[in-house]
Formats: C-alpha cells, sequence, structure tokens
C-alpha cells in the first residue's frame, strides 16, 4: 500500500480504519454505519460526509485527532 495521508481525498474507509483503528470512534460518535460496512472499501470521507450531511473539515479534523495527527 503505498503511504497515505488521512486527508488524502482518495482514501478508502476501509484504508483509513486499517491504517488508523483509532478513527473508528469517531464513526461511532456520529452513528455512522461505515465500520464494517460492505461499501467501505469504496467509500470516502467525501461520500461519508455527504451521505450523513457532516462537515467534511470538522469531520477530517476529529479524524485527526482521534489518530494523534493534530
Amino acid at each position: 500500500m503505498r503511504d497515505l495521508l488521512i486527508d488524502d481525498p482518495n482514501i478508502s474507509l476501509a484504508d483509513l480504519m486499517t491504517l488508523w483503528p483509532q478513527t473508528i470512534s469517531v464513526f461511532v460518535k456520529y452513528k455512522m454505519l461505515c465500520v464494517g460496512c460492505l461499501v467501505s472499501p469504496f467509500h470516502t470521507i467525501a461520500d461519508a460526509c455527504a451521505e450523513y450531511h457532516l462537515d467534511e473539515k470538522a469531520f477530517i479534523s476529529e479524524l485527526k485527532k482521534a489518530a494523534g495527527i493534530l
């Protein structure tokens, strides 16, 4: 797997949660069904935020905080 950044617009949710498992808590906090979803290998953060009507920048900030990147 190439070097990915947590805010890479092309990273799949499956890769995100595999590389930074501590981000799963953010998805759970928002009651998102992305964890374990069959389409998570195909969806991006932008897709999830659009589906759940979340502010993408704020969501990415929470993911980074959970991953200890901030």
